[in-house]
This record gives C-alpha cells, sequence and structure tokens, in this order.
C-alpha cells in the first residue's frame, strides 16, 4: 500500500560531528566483476563473495572518481533529510559522488521494477518489505552476508530477530531503515465518554468488539447524520489478518511456495468481520472502499472512533483530529500478541554495481553514523541502530513521542519475532485480498466462499 505522509520536527540545523556508534571500523571490499556479482546473487548460494577488510582513513577511505546512485520513496521531508545525510556522506568520503533521484511510492515502484527488468537497480536502492522476494530471487540484489560477517556495515546495534525481514532463503539481501509497528489509532475522549478502560498491551479481540458496540450505542451522528460506528472494517486489510492470525499462533506463509493457514482461519476471521459489519458495529460498505487514506478513512471523515494504522503514519491523524487521538495496541487472543516490528523500508545494493565497496560504505553510513541519524530522524519510522533511536527519541515531542513508547511498551510485553521477507506472490494475493472481501461487503458471496476464492487465487500464486 502507498505510504501515507509522515509527520517530522524541522529539519535540524548542521550537526556536530559526534564520535561514531561503537562497532568495526569500515572495511574495503575486493570489488567482483559484474558476472560473479550476478551469478552470486541468483543464485543465491554457491561461491561466497569475497572481502578483504583494511583501514580506512579518517575521511572513510581513498577511493578516487566514483559515482554512486541511490534512489528512495517519500515526501519532501524525507527527501531533504535524506539528502543532507548524503551530502554529510559525501564530505567525510572524497572521491565518492552520490547521484540521488527520489519519487512518490507509486511512480517509484514502476520505475524500479523496470529498472530492475532492463539490467540493474541503482548501486544503493531503498525497498519495501515486499519487494526483497521478488528481486533477490530475480538475482537484482547484491546478497550482504560476507560484507556484514567483513563489518563493512555493522548490525552489532540491531536486533538479530529484526535482521530477518532482509532474508530470502535465509541469506541477506537487505537491511532496516526503519522499525514500525501496527496499532489502532483511537478518540480517548469517546472512549472515557462510553465507560472503555484504556486499552492495554493484552487486551482482546472481544474486547475490541465489545467497546465498537459500546461507542455505537452512545448514537452519536456523523457529519452528514449518519450513525457514528466504533471503528473501520478489519476485513478488506491483510495486514490485520496476519496479526489476528499471529496472535492465534499461525502465520501467512510456511515457504516461498505455501500458505500457513487453511479456508476456516480466514473464514472465521472474515465471519467475525462481516457480524460487525451487519450489526453497524465498524464502517459500512460503502465507507469501507474509499478508504485508501487518512483523510479518506472512515476514522478520518467523523464516521468512526478507531482506525487501523501503522505508527509513522498516526501522528497524521492526531493533526486532522486533535490531541484526544491516542495509539493502542492492537489486540490479542488471550494475550496473545500477534503484532511485530516490520521493516518499514529497507536498503539493498544492486547486484550489478561497480562499486560494491563503496556502495556498502554509504549504507553503513546511513544506518550507522550518529550524525546522520541526528539528520533523517524519524523519518522513515524507529531507526533500527539502537543508540541512533534512542539518541533520537530524546528529542521527540506530541505523537512522535508516543510511537516511540509504545514501541518500547510492546517490546517489554514481548511479540514474537518477526517473519521473514513473503514470497513473491504477496503482492498479488494482498490486492485479492482486498478485492475478495469487497465481494462479501456486497453480499456476493459468503466468507466461507471467499476465503475458498482467495485460497485458490493464492495457490496459483505461489505456484513454483
Amino acid at each position: 500500500m502507498p505510504e501515507p505522509p509522515v509527520r517530522e520536527a524541522p529539519l535540524p540545523d548542521p550537526p556536530v560531528p559526534d564520535p561514531p556508534v561503537p562497532g568495526p571500523s569500515h572495511g574495503r571490499l575486493r570489488r567482483p566483476g559484474r558476472r560473479a556479482v550476478l551469478t552470486v546473487a541468483a543464485a543465491g548460494a554457491g561461491a561466497a563473495l569475497a572481502s578483504t577488510l583494511s583501514a580506512c582513513s579518517a575521511a572513510g577511505g581513498s577511493s578516487r572518481g566514483v559515482t554512486l546512485t541511490f534512489s528512495w520513496w517519500g515526501n519532501d521531508d524525507r527527501a531533504a533529510r535524506t539528502e543532507k545525510a548524503v551530502r554529510l556522506f559525501e564530505q567525510e568520503n572524497p572521491g565518492i559522488t552520490v547521484r540521488t533521484s527520489n519519487g512518490d511510492f507509486g511512480a517509484y515502484m514502476q520505475k524500479l521494477a523496470t529498472q530492475a527488468a532492463g539490467g540493474g537497480i541503482p548501486d544503493v536502492a531503498q525497498l519495501d518489505y515486499r519487494q526483497i522476494s521478488q528481486y533477490a530471487g530475480g538475482g537484482a540484489l547484491l546478497r550482504l552476508d560476507e560484507i556484514l560477517s567483513g563489518g563493512a556495515i555493522r548490525t552489532a546495534e540491531m536486533d538479530r530477530g529484526f535482521l530477518r525481514t532482509g532474508t530470502y532463503e535465509e541469506r541477506q539481501f537487505a537491511l532496516p531503515m526503519g522499525r514500525g509497528i501496527t496499532g489502532y489509532a483511537y478518540d480517548a475522549a469517546l472512549y472515557r465518554k462510553a465507560g472503555i478502560r484504556t486499552p492495554r498491551p493484552s487486551w482482546t479481540w472481544q474486547e475490541w468488539a465489545d467497546a465498537n458496540r459500546r461507542i455505537t450505542a452512545l448514537g452519536l451522528k456523523a457529519p452528514d447524520g449518519r450513525p457514528f460506528t466504533g471503528a473501520n472494517d478489519n476485513g478488506p486489510n491483510e495486514d490485520i489478518f496476519e496479526t489476528w492470525l499471529r496472535s492465534r499462533g499461525g502465520r501467512l506463509y510456511t515457504s516461498q511456495t505455501e500458505l500457513g493457514f487453511t479456508e476456516d482461519d480466514l473464514a472465521e476471521f472474515w465471519t467475525f468481520c462481516d457480524d460487525l459489519r451487519r450489526a453497524g458495529t465498524v464502517a459500512g460498505s460503502k465507507d469501507t472502499v474509499q478508504a485508501h487514506s487518512i483523510e479518506t478513512s472512515p476514522m478520518g471523515r467523523g464516521l468512526a472512533a478507531a482506525d487501523f494504522t501503522w505508527d509513522a503514519p498516526f501522528p497524521g491523524y492526531v493533526g486532522l483530529l486533535g490531541g484526544d487521538i491516542r495509539f493502542a495496541p492492537v489486540p490479542t487472543t488471550g494475550g496473545r500478541a500477534g503484532s511485530y516490528f516490520k521493516a518499514t523500508m529497507l536498503l539493498g545494493i544492486g547486484s550489478g554495481t561497480a562499486h560494491p565497496e563503496e556502495a556498502a560504505r554509504l549504507v553503513d553510513f546511513l544506518l550507522n553514523d550518529v550524525r546522520a541519524g541526528d539528520i533523517l530522524g524519524f523519518t522513515r519510522s524507529t531507526p533500527p541502530n539502537r543508540v541512533i533511536a534512542d539518541r533520537v527519541a530524546s528529542t521527540l515531542t506530541g505523537p512522535e513521542k508516543e510511537i516511540y513508547q509504545y514501541a518500547r511498551t510492546m517490546e517489554e510485553y514481548g511479540l514474537a519475532a518477526p517473519p521473514t521477507a513473503p514470497p513473491r506472490g504477496d503482492v498479488p494475493i494482498q490486492t485479492a485480498f482486498t478485492r475478495i472481501y469487497q465481494r462479501v461487503l456486497y453480499d456476493l458471496a459468503t466468507p466461507r466462499q471467499a476465503a475458498r476464492e482467495l485460497l485458490a487465487e493464492a495457490d496459483r500464486e505461489l505456484r513454483p
């Protein structure tokens, strides 16, 4: 899904250089030929990428006349901060020039796919979670295992389980740039009015459903005069289904070619959603299909008291609806949380790069240099480097601070490790998930019939 805009604090003044994050020094890699790199990336196994580490100068190395390409998507604030961090990298690495490009989510995804099909993605590219298997399996990404083991890109301050989000077939192909987590934006004033206590990390799906009923029972009216409901309809959203499934001990996929859930699992979830909609306690069909952003969501249009969301776009609800909007945990099944920390986006190195050493140095700088961390802030949600995250978090206020504290609370509560990147067929399956549930919304299929349709379509997409 296109990423909603992220609200950020004003761009900071040029930072005063700080001591580097503890960890191995930058290393220099022996550069393989283009054919060798492509072979290693496409096979995902076989001969390891040879690397030799050597000491770098204080300026970060002695590369001369090297030009790297680096692309990403995001809003204007992210673009300005990223450009500033890149310029600092160039100052620290004389002889390396970084040619940058960025765009909105949809245009960026299309351009990257075209580049991959045409012979190569940029030297360094920002990637979506659902692109890893596609590009790693297709040979477009450089395998990073040997680069990481050699210390050219440091991961000591990153959670090892979280790094799995950038793996394909047990090999590392990308590294997370931000750590996100799901939750519910909700109107705390309305919850108090309805006598609903503040949601805790252990609250259940049944308590969530009861909260929706109690909100609806207040008899409030939306701006257009229609009845006000408790929340959005969860049915079209594969992310919510995955969270629900994980809270019951399940998972979306067991491998690159197999689903991790049954027809019964999905039919039960869609029946749960459909029953709430028919009872009028969640948003109706027409409002659900119109929800493509914060502004067009049932909550954003004044039709509901809560809406499922990721942490990064949450401040948008506060800006739209005011300070009573808070961030609540996703419900559990008997106290078992289904949420997990997901990479908001990742960095990968193109397998066709002529400069793997310098590309690795840029990736390491963006992820681990505290000065870069000061500049980038939370533009990609919580930085994966713990030292940088704690440092930047000390400057946060308002909803951004609430997001950070929420993540800490959920980490302490206990979450299962995130899954590896989904299979290449996940993108069309995600699209089908929404489309097929819409048949339920308009009484064109029962939840059971729709679940059967989804599994048949998923089987075709995942077939080797």
